[in-house]
């Protein structure tokens, strides 16, 4: 039983993840507002599009649910065997300590609340951005699409539809997480000694607890929420985000960001949202492509990962050798035909 609660359960009491039942319910409250407000809803018909059963009820959103669970076990025992941010920033701050300089004169002359201050808006900052960059990742490069595509072949969007990941692509978040604190952390610590702390709300760094709070569950719904003009370009709005997921060509590969939308707009991937909640969502693939069978999201992307691998392989030998053999053309064309 416990295990089932810490595996499972925990997710919905835990205000470190998004599902926490708080946020949840004020992403239901934002909803309501939404609705009835700018929509022009009656309550009660606002309530049924928020519980729209063609939506929870759906092949997409069931699937959801069965990878929520899955991940979950999966996890549950593999992330033992992880690295984490404590053995990242130990292996940092023994490096530092090393150099040839002491920094305790430096740090003394800043404020212990400054040095809070710095430490909690630079680690939001630095997880914000590294998230965007995988993300990116994620989109441009074959290999690493093969697993982040399970996520979006989502055709209908919950709040469950975060977890629809395949593992590879969650150890390499965890990785990415265990990385960006880890570097924090133990620069903070080597500069700063123990004047470094974070501001908290339930335990959770206090720009991430608002962003959550103010309706981070309605990214990954068919609620589709804008912000103004301007305030578009510095936060993901759910409408943005609900577009990332639509396959009309004119949305692809943008709004990467996590909470903030401003790396989108430094590096050219903003999309502003329009006034529509239709998009058409889920990938486009051939014919017989069944998105949401266990076989597709586990098994399929790692056989494609491997196609990609040798794709790279073959196209690595070819420009080593100043082109290709007739080997490596017989090799590539056997790759292209299992694709």
């Amino acid at each position: 039983m416990d295990d089932f609660y810490e595996i499972f359960l925990a997710n919905f009491f835990d205000p470190k993840k998004r599902i926490f039942f708080g946020y949840l319910l004020s992403a239901l409250g934002i909803a309501l507002i939404w609705l009835v407000w700018r929509k022009k809803l009656s309550f009660y018909a606002a309530i049924l599009k928020i519980f729209d059963p063609s939506v929870f009820l759906s092949r997409s959103s069931l699937a959801d649910v069965k990878v929520f669970f899955l991940n979950k076990i999966f996890m549950f025992f593999i992330s033992p065997l992880l690295i984490t941010q404590l053995v990242i920033a130990t292996a940092i701050f023994n490096a530092l300590s090393s150099l040839d300089w002491n920094p305790t004169k430096f740090g003394s002359h800043f404020a212990a609340t400054t040095v809070i201050a710095s430490f909690t808006t630079f680690l939001f900052l630095f997880e914000d951005f590294s998230k965007y960059i995988v993300h990116r990742w994620m989109h441009k490069y074959p290999f690493l699409w093969a697993f982040h595509k399970v996520h979006h072949s989502a055709e209908k969007l919950t709040p469950l539809t975060v977890f629809r990941t395949h593992p590879v692509e969650g150890v390499i978040f965890s990785f990415r997480s265990a990385l960006v604190q880890g570097i924090s952390i133990s620069f903070f610590y080597y500069l700063f000694g123990n004047k470094v702390d974070l501001v908290t709300i339930l335990g959770v760094n206090v720009f991430l607890f608002f962003f959550n709070v103010l309706g981070s569950n309605l990214r990954h719904s068919h609620i589709s929420i804008r912000y103004w003009t301007w305030l578009e370009h510095f936060l993901i709005s759910p409408a943005q985000h609900q577009l990332h997921h639509s396959i009309a060509e004119e949305h692809y590969d943008k709004n990467f960001g996590a909470s903030l939308a401003v790396w989108d707009w430094i590096f050219g991937s903003l999309h502003l949202s329009i006034e529509k909640d239709d998009f058409q969502l889920g990938v486009k693939e051939t014919d017989g492509y069944d998105a949401h069978s266990l076989k597709t999201v586990y098994v399929s992307p790692l056989l494609e990962a491997i196609k990609h691998s040798k794709l790279m392989l073959v196209s690595k030998n070819q420009s080593d050798a100043g082109g290709a053999s007739e080997i490596d053309q017989k090799i590539l064309r056997n790759i292209q035909k299992e694709g």
